[in-house]
């Protein structure tokens, strides 16, 4: 009897067993979005991947679900749970990549796609973190998108055999890792971008078989020593520089000088077949599967010119420069003397102008602009030679060559002042402590002051903190300096010299947009901030990002929007500064960068999450300033309930109650604010801080909603109150300029007459306003 119950037990187990893996085999089937061991993110972009290609037969892969990571999925490359590199080099590809197919990628370094059939155009948002891309071999059309700037860690990018057209987009300034740049047989045509000068690491570079013409003057710099531009249209003379290139091939060109076939490579013997895609050039993979592998092209050389022709064109051509130099010798010796001391006067005036105040007290000013008055330049020549002598004597030599790197470098920035530490040391007082102005993420901004008494503000990158190459510093400076906006800091200069890197700005203001919302004094707050100040101080900042976002040839992120940036002038005019210097970030180390609750306050989910750092990611920056703006209070405040924390994350799901926005509002502006125009601007902070970018505003949409908001306003008064709130604004702007005046004298005097003005401004002006406000503007 027992026996039997036993043997039933076991069937009813086994019976168990079978129905709860029949259940876990449909569930799996129903949702196939069970936790894997790759990142969720990865899984999305791959099946996005895979639907654009058009579903092919891939080992492994599929358009739902799946692990590409722990199931092996075929060209699948994986560290720890990210999807870092693809190859499908010659894998019979087909289809077109949409222009969200690559941009979910947020840990992908190597992507091959080379060798197969895909068309359309290249994706113009691509995975900001690739180091090897290939799409050669393929049938992409269009234009090379200039997205391709935002590839800062690239080292290999190879579009060969396509079917490209347009010009080369001047994209290049920040590739500064590129090694390997190879565009060969495709319809490429125009010049060459002037940015191409930043590749300061390119080694390979393939251009042959296009329509590109023009000179090579942009290529003279750069460390190549594998160059094919053969079978293009460039013409003009080869720089010098090229020609000691180990591996250079330029036949088939315009070019003033013909480069003979290397001795060590054997003449071409035949050409490739006409039913053959044109050769191409991409990175090598071991482990692609079989497929058709193109040959590396092959050229036809030029015939050899007969002997007898060279020696005789030898002949003629040395005896007509030898007849042009002995003519330029008799021509030229009778002046020498004279250009010579004019060019040592120019040379001794340019290094006498950095250094005027600190090694001539007895000269009071130069001019080297006149060179016609030959005789006064002499005279004064004669007079500074010791100077000069000792300016020579105190340089360190092992610090020369730096020097004459950064001076070297300067023709490129030729609109920006080239500033020695000398001089900033005099302007900065030492960069004493008296002269700081406030800290940033990259260093401290000091006040600077010239002998004419015109004030700068220099920013004096810590060594400690970043170790930023000469190169890298030059082109950002001179990336920088081109950032021209009436409310964007304006870079002036900067410095270079023994290993020194600083930047020097027109001196706009010491007071910040955080300094007085943020300000403990509350009639402070009161006093300068009513709300349409405060819309229109939005306004002017939201103008500058806009301008950065869509101003130049390419998109800059400021990627730091924070009130600490708003520089706010005596007549409440608003200057953004630190923008272009998120270029600094990549030489600045992990631990150096601010990772306090505050700061990470102003960075959009994305960025806090992956470090994808986009032009909506600044929007998102902005609608948590706008709504600091509006309610006073800190982007983040462990002091408050836990649930109240996050400005942006609790403020979020009340904006569009009006009752709870009301409540919101800062208590500084005393319940003094159109409803109308307070409504409209509870919008633009609830579109600016959506959690998907896609649905974010762009800056322009924005800078034209605070312009409603501002009309919404000045459309709930009459003609006599608008009257009335210039003349406030009026009031407010001229406070502001005696608070100032009395914060600066403060330190060094005590004086009853500004103690009293103190106590009038502080008591009696508020007084006035909040009785005309509250009369008028509610």
């Amino acid at each position: 009897m027992n026996h039997k119950r036993m043997a039933e037990a076991k069937i009813t187990v086994n019976l168990r067993l079978v129905l709860l893996l029949m259940f876990c085999t449909e569930l799996h089937a129903a949702f196939p979005f069970f936790p894997t061991f790759t990142n969720s993110e990865d899984v999305y972009a791959i099946n996005k991947l895979y639907s654009a290609l058009g579903s092919p037969s891939l080992s492994g892969w599929t358009a739902l679900g799946g692990d590409p990571c722990y199931e092996l999925w075929q060209g699948i490359q994986c560290t720890n749970n990210r999807i870092t590199a693809i190859v499908l080099s010659g894998a019979n590809l087909e289809g077109k990549l949409q222009d969200d197919s690559l941009a979910n990628f947020t840990s992908l370094l190597t992507l091959d796609l080379s060798n197969n059939n895909i068309g359309g155009s290249i994706p113009d948002k691509l995975p900001s973190t690739l180091q090897i891309f290939s799409l050669a071999g393929n049938q992409f059309a269009g234009t090379i998108p200039s997205s391709i700037s935002y590839l800062t860690s690239i080292s290999d990018l190879s579009l060969s055999g396509n079917l490209l057209t347009g010009v080369l987009p001047d994209a290049f300034q920040s590739l500064a890792q590129l090694v390997s740049l190879k565009l060969s047989a495709n319809k490429l045509s125009g010049h060459l971008p002037p940015s191409m000068r930043y590749l300061t690491s390119l080694t390979t570079m393939h251009v042959q078989n296009n329509e590109l013409s023009g000179t090579l003057e942009v290529l003279q710099t750069l460390p190549l020593k594998d160059l094919n531009i053969a079978n293009n249209q460039f013409s003009g003379f080869i720089p010098e520089n090229l020609l000691k290139i180990p591996n250079l091939q330029a036949d088939g060109n315009q070019l003033n000088v013909t480069i003979s076939p290397s001795p060590e490579q054997p003449p071409a013997t035949s050409s490739p077949s006409p039913e053959q895609p044109p050769a191409v050039d991409g990175p090598v993979q071991q482990n692609a599967p079989p497929s058709p592998v193109y040959k590396p092209p092959v050229y036809h050389k030029r015939k050899t010119m007969d002997v007898k022709a060279i020696a005789y064109a030898v002949a003629i051509g040395s005896s007509i420069i030898i007849a042009i130099a002995i003519l330029l010798v008799t021509i030229c010796i009778p002046t020498w003397k004279v250009k010579r001391n004019a060019s040592l006067v120019k040379v001794e005036s340019t290094m006498l102008e950095s250094t005027k105040e600190h090694y001539s007290a007895n000269n009071t000013t130069q001019s080297t602009q006149n060179n016609q008055e030959a005789g006064k330049e002499v005279e004064e020549h004669k007079v500074n030679m010791k100077d000069l002598q000792s300016i020579s004597a105190d340089r360190k030599p092992a610090n020369s060559d730096k020097t004459q790197t950064s001076q070297k470098r300067l023709n490129y920035t030729s609109s920006v002042k080239s500033f020695s530490v000398a001089i900033l040391q005099q302007y900065t007082n030492s960069f004493s402590e008296e002269n700081l102005i406030r800290e940033c993420r990259f260093g401290k901004f000091y006040l600077g002051k010239d002998e004419d008494r015109k004030l700068y503000t220099v920013l004096k990158i810590e060594e400690r903190k970043s170790k930023i190459p000469l190169n890298s510093f030059l082109r950002i400076a001179e990336d920088v300096s081109r950032i021209q906006h009436c409310n964007i800091a304006e870079l002036v200069g900067y410095c270079a010299e023994y290993g020194q890197r600083l930047l020097v700005y027109k001196y706009y203001s010491q007071t910040t947009l955080n300094d007085i919302i943020h300000s403990h004094d509350h009639s402070k707050r009161t006093l300068l901030f009513s709300w349409i100040s405060r819309i229109r101080v939005a306004l002017e900042a939201a103008k500058a990002l806009e301008y950065l976002h869509g101003g130049g040839k390419y998109p800059i992120v400021h990627q730091q929007f924070e009130p600490c940036n708003i520089l706010i002038d005596d007549e409440l005019r608003v200057c953004v500064s630190g923008c272009g210097l998120a270029s600094f970030l990549p030489f600045i180390s992990e631990l150096q960068q601010s990772h306090c609750p505050r700061a990470l306050s102003y960075n959009a989910p994305e960025v806090n999450e992956s470090g994808n750092w986009s032009v909506k990611s600044d929007v998102y920056s902005f609608g948590v300033v706008l709504l600091e703006l509006l309610t006073g209070r800190e982007p983040y405040d462990s002091s408050r309930p836990r649930a109240e924390r996050h400005l942006a994350s609790w403020a979020s799901c009340q904006l569009h109650d009006i009752d709870a926005l009301v409540k919101m509002v800062d208590p500084a502006l005393g319940g003094r604010f159109p409803i109308r125009s307070l409504s409209r601007v509870a919008d633009i902070v609830s579109r600016c801080i959506q959690e998907e970018p896609e649905f974010r505003p762009s800056m322009s949409e924005v800078v034209q909603d605070l312009i409603r908001a501002l009309d919404a306003d000045d459309t709930s008064n009459t003609k006599s109150q608008r009257i009335i709130w210039e003349f406030t604004m009026t009031c407010e702007k001229k406070v502001l300029k005696l608070t100032t005046y009395h914060d600066k004298i403060s330190n060094k005097t005590s004086n009853r007459h500004f103690d009293a003005l103190k106590q009038t401004t502080a008591t009696v002006v508020p007084d006035i306003f909040s009785k005309i406000k509250g009369a008028n503007c509610t």
